[in-house]
């Protein structure tokens, strides 16, 4: 199994903000969120990861895609852009 970072969408520990009281049903983002994480087999993502024993963590591609196609929506197309909104 790949060695992701944990995330932690209830996070409140530097910024007090709630990531699962924060969309709400019905928004794009909503979907997003539910779509990717129940929905979505992301399976060859993940068999590209060898990093089960060594290495440092990795971001889940699941945060990541959920990113840039929140960023293509919102009309930011380039990484840095979507990093510098981020």
């Amino acid at each position: 199994m790949p060695n992701f970072k944990k995330p932690n969408y209830n996070q409140d520990t530097m910024v007090v903000i709630n990531f699962e009281e924060q969309i709400r049903p019905g928004t794009f983002e909503f979907v997003l969120h539910k779509l990717i994480e129940e929905r979505l087999d992301l399976t060859p993502f993940y068999e590209l990861y060898h990093n089960d024993h060594s290495g440092r963590s990795a971001y889940d591609p699941a945060i990541l895609l959920k990113i840039t196609l929140f960023g293509y929506y919102h009309g930011i197309c380039t990484s840095r852009d979507i990093e510098w909104a981020c």
